[in-house]
């Protein structure tokens, strides 16, 4: 093998290493554009650490303290959310094709336990992914109604 080929071998498993941590945590890819991860919870949904045992409706999420929660500023900001891939072999088609979800951060995912980026509500997850995969890759934008 010649240095050449050595060194584009590196550069190939450098470049796959920086992919892989990429998809792991929140990696901004724009203004208010990022790639991350998304897991699921399910009911009950209160109290939450937005608005108490006040109800919500609609499609929902919590925040990750590591990368949203921004100290609770991320309460009632909503996030548009795709599926890009599974992180496991378990499922052969994670993502359900081209789908969107648009949710609103209703509560916090304490960093003790959060597995991923964004913790949508179950039906959330449902809408973008088949519930087995459990952690799928995702891209998410920040979504403002006009």
């Amino acid at each position: 093998m010649s240095l050449v080929q050595r060194s584009s071998g590196r550069v190939a498993v450098l470049i796959t290493t920086f992919a892989a941590v990429s998809l792991l945590s929140c990696h901004p890819c724009g203004a208010g554009q990022w790639y991350g991860t998304a897991s699921y919870y399910t009911p009950p949904y209160e109290p939450s650490a937005c608005y108490g045992f006040e109800k919500q409706s609609g499609m929902f999420a919590a925040a990750s303290e590591t990368y949203l929660w921004e100290g609770g500023s991320a309460c009632g900001k909503s996030y548009r959310v795709r599926c890009m891939s599974g992180t496991n072999d378990g499922v052969d088609v994670p993502c359900k094709d081209g789908q969107t979800v648009t949710v609103r951060i209703v509560d916090m995912c304490p960093a003790n336990s959060c597995k991923a980026t964004i913790d949508l509500s179950n039906e959330a997850f449902d809408q973008i992914a088949d519930p087995k995969e459990g952690i799928i890759n995702i891209y998410f934008e920040e979504y403002v109604q006009n």
